[in-house]
């Protein structure tokens, strides 16, 4: 059986990590632009630096990222060359509209992703485009307060309506947020959220949430409307919680992590929230503000598929004397004994890829889609040229066999898997240039220096094998 014949190989990237130009051609600022490389990094996304402008005390590493504004033929060119399928990009939201309330978008901008997609297509590769991931116009943080203000839903319908009726025929796949539930953990560099002193921080998340989960909804309705051809997807940060010990107590406190990762994954493919969420919600003293409306959409716009990042699985115990930690992804967890790490600290575990592809698939009964999964690590160039990562071939060949048993051994449908960092690009967690993940190496270092000259390393021609055999040789 292996893989179905159609299956979509590919690989991800996001705008704000490998397009560069943060300033170029009308494009307005975002929060992600003002995410800094170091120790300030996470400072900011928790709020405790407030930069709504660009300071000459730091270095940026999105505002160039690896120029791919300059050399998305070459880059698309190369993907070509392995055989994707399909490629998984992003779109800026402030280069559409720079200041993101605009009643007429940036024609430079939507020129700019006409012509990337008119390039993926000359080369029969499908693109997979996430409309926000983690972009948010700064102009909308500053003037409304970004998700937190029911605003958002009108700016976001605007964003949708222009990107869905400019690219009809072009683009067919949509999703529309990037791992949803990290807003939970990351609000203002997964939306552009600050929590405000004094402001109860449940309350702000899960309302920004359910704006984006009725924006979510309102985007389906519009994309199958204006093109019925559309298929419409949410995403999740997934990677199922194990239970540290048989300890009942353990056994349920994964439970309900895995819960709270599946809230608003729940809403988006089943149409309503869960019993559960609404007992959680109840349980922190959230009340929703719920127009008139909201539910009713909700109900009828779910997703037509699921899509998801795995990087690991996550460990927890009731346990307070089990303190040791490991990272991973945003989501700290306990440390797992019996997985090895990543140069990051992030746990590897294959299997429990195929853990997560089953418990997903048992739980929503809808295709899933496989868009981000690889290995940050540190790439040496040899003497003669060549960049040996077997380690990420190692690392590859060992989730796809996975997902193969998944979907051989276990009937789990799976649309495609797109592979994260298909190209180096600047890490969303850390800034680094350095941590790298993809199979085309880009000359460019942690401080900016370098030639950005792209490089095919061992993993490219693996790879191109790998998609030219259908995943049946690993």
């Amino acid at each position: 059986m292996g893989f179905p014949d159609n299956f979509l190989w590919g690989g991800a990237t996001a705008a704000n990590q490998c397009e560069g130009g943060f300033d170029r051609d009308g494009r307005g600022l975002a929060n992600v632009d003002l995410m800094p490389h170091g120790e300030d990094r996470w400072k900011v996304a928790v709020g405790a630096m407030k930069m709504f402008e660009v300071n000459s005390n730091y270095f940026y590493p999105g505002h160039d990222a690896i120029k791919m504004i300059d050399y998305y033929k070459e880059d698309i060119a190369m993907l070509a060359e392995m055989g994707f399928k399909t490629y998984r990009l992003s779109i800026a939201w402030s280069r559409i509209y720079p200041k993101g309330d605009e009643l007429e978008p940036n024609e430079q901008g939507l020129q700019f992703y006409e012509n990337l997609f008119k390039e993926c297509r000359k080369y029969n590769i499908e693109p997979l485009v996430t409309i926000t991931h983690f972009d948010c116009p700064i102009h909308l943080t500053k003037e409304y307060g970004s998700w937190k203000n029911r605003e958002m839903i009108v700016f976001y319908e605007r964003l949708c309506r222009t990107l869905f009726t400019r690219y009809k025929g072009l683009v067919k796949y949509w999703l529309t947020f990037n791992e949803v539930n990290m807003i939970l953990h990351a609000p203002f560099m997964a939306a552009g959220v600050f929590i405000e002193e004094g402001e109860d921080a449940n309350q702000v998340k899960y309302q920004a949430i359910h704006h984006e989960l009725v924006a979510s909804a309102l985007a389906t309705k519009i994309a199958h409307e204006i093109d019925p051809d559309n298929k419409v997807g949410c995403m999740l940060a997934a990677g199922n919680y194990y239970p540290y010990t048989p300890n009942p107590d353990d056994v349920f406190d994964a439970m309900m992590k895995d819960r709270d990762n599946y809230f608003f994954i729940d809403v988006q493919s089943r149409g309503s929230y869960p019993n559960y969420a609404w007992k959680r919600m109840e349980q922190l003293g959230v009340n929703l503000d719920i127009e008139e409306g909201d539910l009713e959409l909700l109900k009828n716009n779910t997703v037509d598929f699921i899509s998801f990042s795995y990087y690991s699985s996550r460990t927890t115990s009731v346990d307070p004397n089990v303190v040791e930690q490991t990272d991973g992804n945003a989501f700290k967890t306990i440390k797992n004994p019996y997985l090895s790490e990543s140069e990051w600290g992030w746990q590897i575990d294959p299997l429990g890829f195929r853990i997560t592809l089953n418990s997903l698939y048992d739980r929503y009964q809808k295709p899933l889609f496989v868009v981000e999964n690889g290995l940050g690590a540190y790439d040496k160039i040899e003497a003669d040229g060549s960049i040996q990562d077997d380690y990420r071939i190692e690392y590859l060949a060992a989730h796809i066999k996975a997902m193969k048993d998944a979907i051989e051994l276990d009937g789990v449908e799976v649309l495609g898997y797109t592979s994260w960092g298909c190209i180096d690009l600047v890490s969303a967690s850390t800034g680094e240039m350095s941590k790298r993940y993809g199979y085309i190496y880009v000359d460019r270092d942690d401080e900016g220096n370098g030639t950005y000259k792209r490089i095919p390393k061992k993993s490219f021609y693996w790879y191109q094998h790998l998609i030219e055999t259908n995943g049946s040789e690993l």
